[in-house]
């Protein structure tokens, strides 16, 4: 009888399911969306109970549509967007208050504060991360402060706090749990210890009592209960999107580095068994944690990573905010109308620009047009900016880890498209290699799910199984490739502390 391993991949727009046979093959998907909501102007909230309905929803759908019983499944993986963060009754089960999202700039105004109080040097030496809103600390201090009497009953043990994969747990298995890859995003844990840090907790005012207790990634944490799926199920795998996507690239020794290009890009490198502290500006994380036996941990791997905020976005915002396309898909077809952008030079800081630059109060610009420009090269102009961007952060990290760049693994939609991925071999220098299998979330907390319970072997295992669908040579001297970045880089100036 086959076996799988079921990866609940929870993302932000939508919950997906997946199977994965032995060979690393998916056998089946289901997948559903549900509501986001914007209160207010920098305000993104989800409504915690649709994500685990929807979640539990795609879980029992994909297992009915391969006839496949939970008897079947040898573990259960989960990989989570992260960063955002839910408060809830441990008794009741219920959230507290809506779930505030990692793109949630409520609190920004809180990171302000302690950076004019001096704190930010401490709070990146231990935990990895650049002061900000994007990361969870802040959003808990905020609800616990909003919610009438949350501080005291979190003191009292009442309530339990954590990250979409706490929150997934919990209602799976009632216990309150989450693993270092999360941990390691919410400015609270200890980049070194892999435990909650007492100054941070001092400093944003939250009580141990609500946390979870912190797991390694790849290792037999809890059971679902058998309501949920007929049996009871080892959870075995728990990761953050980008980091399961990391290790489903097998991205597994120092050096080696993944881009997915979806609305913004999230670039990894595996930096090795230690924190690597950044002065470029990019985010020391956990990849994950293998355990080994019962309560036993194993080894630790680190990555580097740096955000963009735009990528497949500025393709809708030609698409739905310029009608320049109809689609997303035409934006290939219409940028290769012309053999290049003519001179012109897209920087897409929207919402300002992410790493290396951590920029709020940068804003877009179209530099570079003349009467002979046209949409054609807007649209290569768009798409080259992608390109631009993850150029940028990869040579940071590089500084960063004194690594030279073998080669880019690449996956997200905006990987299939050829033109962009062409373009970026010919920025970096080095091979961009798209796999067989671009379902890397999913796949990399299987993975993890499965080394957990021998259903792979091992990390070599795994490695075999990765497969390459086409590999993209650069073909641009390195002359023309300098003056091009030239360009790109006197734009970015431009574009900086516009409304600051």
């Amino acid at each position: 009888m086959t076996q799988y391993i079921l990866a609940l991949d929870q993302g932000t727009t939508s919950s997906r399911a997946m199977l994965f046979d032995h060979a690393g093959q998916a056998c089946g998907m289901a997948q559903q969306e549900f509501a986001q909501y914007f209160p207010q102007p920098g305000w993104v909230e989800h409504d915690a109970n649709q994500i685990w309905a929807s979640q539990l929803a795609v879980a029992r759908e994909v297992l009915q549509a391969q006839g496949v019983s939970g008897k079947d499944i040898v573990a259960i993986g989960i990989a989570n967007q992260r960063e955002t963060m839910v408060l809830w009754d441990r008794l009741t089960g219920e959230p507290l208050a809506p779930a505030i999202v990692w793109q949630d700039r409520r609190s920004a105004g809180a990171c302000d504060a302690l950076r004019s109080a001096g704190h930010a040097p401490l709070i990146q030496e231990t935990t990895g991360l650049v002061l900000d809103a994007y990361f969870s600390a802040t959003k808990l201090q905020w609800l616990l402060d909003a919610v009438p009497g949350a501080r005291t009953r979190a003191a009292r043990g009442e309530l339990a706090a954590g990250t979409i994969d706490s929150w997934l747990i919990f209602k799976l298995s009632g216990a309150h749990l989450t693993d270092t890859s999360n941990a390691s995003r919410t400015m609270l844990m200890n980049l070194r210890t892999l435990r909650w840090d007492a100054r941070m907790l001092a400093l944003f005012d939250i009580p141990l009592q609500v946390l979870p207790e912190i797991v390694p990634s790849s290792a037999v944490a809890t059971h679902a209960d058998a309501a949920w799926l007929g049996t009871a199920i080892p959870i075995a795998g728990i990761a953050g999107d980008q980091q399961a996507a990391t290790f489903g690239q097998a991205c597994l020794q120092p050096g080696m580095a993944k881009n997915t290009y979806g609305t913004g890009c999230f670039m990894l490198m595996h930096a090795g068994a230690a924190p690597v502290a950044s002065s470029n500006n990019l985010l020391a994380t956990v990849g994950w944690t293998l355990g080994r036996s019962g309560a036993e941990w194993g080894c630790t791997d680190y990555l580097l990573e740096g955000s963009v905020f735009m990528a497949g976005a500025i393709v809708q915002w030609l698409r739905d905010g310029l009608g320049l396309i109809e689609s997303a898909a035409q934006i290939e077809a219409v940028a290769l109308q012309v053999p290049d952008a003519g001179g012109v030079v897209l920087v897409p800081a929207f919402t300002g620009l992410g790493a290396p630059h951590w920029d709020p109060y940068a804003r877009g610009t179209i530099m570079g047009l003349s009467r002979g420009s046209n949409r054609s090269h807007i649209a290569r102009a768009a798409l080259e900016s992608i390109a631009y961007q993850s150029t940028d952060v990869l040579e940071a990290m590089q500084k960063d880890a004194a690594i030279g760049l073998q080669e880019l693994r690449v996956d997200g939609g905006a990987a299939r498209n050829n033109l962009l991925m062409q373009f970026q071999a010919d920025m970096l220098g080095v091979p961009v290699v798209r796999p067989a299998i671009t379902e890397t979330t999913a796949l990399g907390v299987a993975y993890l799910a499965g080394l957990a319970t021998g259903f792979w072997s091992g990390a070599d295992e795994i490695a075999a199984q990765w497969q390459v669908e086409r590999r993209f040579l650069p073909q641009m001297d390195v002359g023309e490739r300098g003056e091009r970045l030239y360009l790109w880089r006197r734009a970015l100036e431009r574009a900086r502390a516009w409304i600051a």
